[in-house]
Order: C-alpha cells, then sequence, then structure tokens
C-alpha cells in the first residue's frame, strides 16, 4: 500500500463522508476506496472510521489522524508547488464551479483569454448558481456573488456587483411607476428563489431597509426574470451585469434610482485552508486583474446616481 495514496483517499472520504462519492470523483471501484482505507486501518492498528449503514463518522483516533494527514498533504503539496513556482509554469486540470448568468456572460471572455495564455492548463467549468461543497464535488475553485460570505468560508474578494430594480415601458404605463420601494408591495415583482424572494433591500438615508414584494412568478434564473420584465409581466431588480443590455436599448427603463440596492461582492472561494496550487492563484489573479476596473455594465447604474 501506498501510505500517501491511502492517506490522500482517507483525507477525502473524512471530509465527503461517503466511500461511494470519493469513488465516483476518482472514477474507481467503491471497493478500490474501501481497500485503501482499510489497510491504512490495517497498518495504523486502529479504526479511523465508524461505518453504520446510515452513515460515516470518525473515531477520536480518527479525527486526530485526519489532522495530522492534512498537514503532511499540505507540506508535500508547498514542496511540490514550490519546485512548479520556481519555474513559472503553471500546468495541471482546473475545476471551478461558477453562476450561470455571470459565467456565461462576462467570465466567459476572461477565461477564454487565461486558456490561449495559459495553454498547460486545462479547465471544467461547472455552471451552477447554487452553492456546492468544493470538497465533495472536487472543486478546486468556486465563483460566488453576494453580500456576505458564509461562515467558514476561504475566500478572496475579487470584485463587485451593483443590482438596480427595472420593468418595461409597457408594464410602467399600464401600471405606473413606482416612486418608493414601499409602493412595491402593490405591483408584481419577481422573487429569486436562491436569494431573498420575499423582500427586496434598499439603502436609504445611509441605513439598509427591507420592503415586501410579491408576485406570480420566481425563478432560480436572473436571465429568466429578465426575460419576464421585457415581456411587461412585473418587475425585477436584476445584476447589471444581467440587466445592461435590456436598460441600453430601452428594453427595460430604471425605476427607484434614489435608493440604492446593496451592493454584493464577488469572491473566488477556495475548498478550506490549504495550499494553493500554482495554476489556481494564476487564475485567480487573472480574474482580479480583469475585474479589478469598475466594469463596463456598471455604467448604466453609476449613470443613474447609484455610486
Amino acid at each position: 500500500m501506498d501510505r500517501l495514496d491511502g492517506m490522500r483517499i482517507f483525507v477525502q472520504v473524512a471530509e465527503a463522508g461517503s466511500f461511494a462519492g470519493v469513488a465516483q470523483r476518482l472514477n474507481v471501484a467503491r471497493s478500490v476506496v474501501t481497500r485503501q482505507v482499510a489497510a491504512l486501518e490495517a497498518h495504523l492498528g486502529v479504526k479511523l472510521l465508524a461505518r453504520s449503514t446510515r452513515r460515516l463518522s470518525l473515531t477520536s483516533a480518527g479525527a486526530s489522524y485526519l489532522e495530522k494527514c492534512r498537514e503532511i498533504l499540505t507540506l508535500l503539496e508547498l514542496a511540490e508547488g514550490g519546485l512548479h513556482d520556481e519555474d513559472r509554469q503553471a500546468r495541471g486540470h482546473l475545476r471551478v464551479t461558477l453562476p450561470f448568468s455571470f459565467g456565461l456572460h462576462r467570465l466567459m471572455p476572461i477565461f477564454g483569454e487565461f486558456s490561449a495564455e495559459h495553454p498547460d492548463i486545462s479547465l471544467e467549468l461547472d455552471f451552477n448558481d447554487r452553492r456546492v461543497n468544493l470538497i465533495e464535488g472536487g472543486f478546486d475553485l468556486a465563483i460566488r456573488i453576494g453580500e456576505r460570505l458564509d461562515p467558514g468560508d476561504v475566500a478572496r474578494k475579487i470584485g463587485r456587483s451593483q443590482s438596480i430594480v427595472v420593468a418595461s415601458p409597457a408594464y410602467l404605463a399600464r401600471r405606473g411607476r413606482p416612486q418608493h420601494p414601499r409602493e412595491l408591495a402593490a405591483h408584481d415583482c419577481f422573487g429569486y428563489v436562491l436569494s431573498s424572494r420575499s423582500n427586496w433591500s434598499f439603502i436609504i438615508d445611509g441605513q439598509m431597509q427591507t420592503f415586501p414584494i410579491a408576485g406570480r412568478i420566481e425563478a432560480n434564473s436572473g436571465d429568466a426574470l429578465l426575460a419576464a420584465a421585457i415581456q411587461g409581466l412585473g418587475i425585477t431588480c436584476a445584476p447589471t451585469f444581467i440587466a445592461e443590455a435590456a436598460v441600453r436599448d430601452g428594453r427595460l427603463l430604471r425605476i427607484l434610482d434614489d435608493f440604492a440596492c446593496p451592493e454584493f461582492g464577488i469572491y473566488a472561494v477556495f475548498p478550506g485552508n490549504r495550499y494553493l496550487p500554482q495554476r489556481v492563484r494564476v487564475l485567480v489573479d487573472t480574474l482580479a486583474e480583469r475585474l479589478a476596473a469598475a466594469p463596463s455594465w456598471d455604467d448604466i447604474a453609476r449613470t443613474s446616481g447609484i455610486s
């Protein structure tokens, strides 16, 4: 048995809580994973995992050994990464999960440039608005947009995102133009199901205030909600990176310009407090550099008086 391989598999099983999940990720039979952990336990003479029909859990010896394994594997990655740093050649495979609309419309051009500049790095992109477990999913990196990070997230802020409230000229002609966020309760507003679907927040006199909304359409896609607004079905609060084109060509009009929506951060989130391979650092540096300046799509927010 290769003890380093056994340690790597043990760490993955402990973090995922599943033999089958790790086997699927590694594209091997489940029996291969169970044999590796069993061989490691036999070598150590202790049980590392308590198995039941419903779940896996670490024994006290397993919890202690897990931390030691993480330290050893991190040191190994540091040593190997240092060698790669010396020749400045970033290489390897990167699995990245990222929001669908922002990833497709705004990050793909950056990924295209990155791929041309770094031919020794291959990219696997998972477009998904839901927050996935990076360790269980075997991801090297997540790009996430939100007001705040989850507790325990290890991340770097690489940009910011602004939102505006918009509706079609036809809807406003039919239902009237709200002048204050409190008037939204009387309108058809679209809820984004992966965020707050029952209220929207605005900054008024320097304070964050929330106002109730209601409507007949909800979706887990900002693009879908924007399409519904363009059809004249109601009002949506959309990120500028989604709404830019429709606002510029007049299909949608900004409303409630005097009331700023809260700003969201764009974050690169990493799978735990570990050494980052050079290929990850190079990609994150590239994204941060490209997103550092105020993006062009935020012009529609700045021209509406939002700073």
